[in-house]
């Protein structure tokens, strides 16, 4: 979980979500992964689906059977169901997603019966780290938006006392 939060914070660092992931076989790590859907305008670049783009190349193969994905947040939709359809083992997130999370916390694709293939979860890894590294992203979002609000209000005022 170090490794995908290294990956994590160079998202976060590159302006975008800090998740990161990476996929693990036979203790070394094949794959690696942070979101980039800001730098690459790409809303499918997710952390999981650039780790297994990363793995399925350095492996030869799409299917990454034997393989462990660390993921610093728990997958969304998308990526649980490419999570599936890359047939991982597992999938060990730092924390739960309880807005968008395909892993339990909204939906449970990754242990759905309906699917052809089914993975171990595990969830709470480095959770104060993982958790701790979303909510200072979201807070320093949160305060530039603020700065812009009210630094254009008060351009705005001075404008219209001209």
């Amino acid at each position: 979980m170090a490794e995908a939060l290294k990956e994590a914070r160079a998202a976060g660092d590159a302006g975008d979500v800090p998740i990161g992931a990476v996929i693990v076989k036979d203790g070394t790590v094949v794959g690696r992964g942070s979101n980039r859907t800001e730098r690459d305008g790409d809303p499918t670049m997710h952390a999981e689906v650039a780790a297994i783009r990363d793995a399925a190349r350095t492996l030869g193969t799409p299917r990454l059977v034997g393989c462990e994905m660390y993921v610093t947040v728990e997958p969304c939709a998308m990526c649980a169901g490419a999570c599936v359809l890359a047939r991982l083992d597992a999938v060990v997130a730092g924390t739960d997603s309880p807005k968008s999370g395909a892993a339990g916390s909204v939906k449970d694709i990754l242990t759905s019966g309906d699917l052809n293939h089914r993975l171990r979860y595990e969830s709470g890894v480095m959770k104060s780290e993982c958790a701790g590294l979303m909510s200072s992203f979201f807070a320093g979002l949160r305060e530039k938006e603020k700065s812009v609000r009210e630094g254009s209000g008060a351009v705005n005022e001075k404008s219209s006392n001209d």
